[in-house]
């Protein structure tokens, strides 16, 4: 099962919020997700992040490849095992 780091929508018109989720390759973006590893609100000034570090490096560990915002997202927040 090839696995991808990336962002759900959330929210509603004009306001969106996403959640980091690990989710299957062939999947559509808001099916359901293998596991929730945090949410991203664009729209707070900064930005609003919460991201559980340790189950992001286990799933960067074990071969799920992230989205290009999500790869942003985590070298922001200090997370090292992403290849660019």
């Amino acid at each position: 099962m090839p696995a991808v780091i990336r962002l759900k929508r959330f929210g509603t018109l004009k306001k969106p919020f996403h959640r980091i989720v690990v989710i299957d390759k062939r999947r559509a973006r808001d099916s359901e997700p293998i596991e929730t590893l945090g949410y991203y609100d664009p729209k707070t000034n900064p930005a609003n992040v919460k991201l559980n570090k340790e189950r992001a490096e286990y799933w960067l560990g074990v071969g799920a490849a992230p989205s290009d915002a999500v790869k942003l997202l985590f070298k922001k927040h200090g997370i090292k095992k992403v290849k660019a």
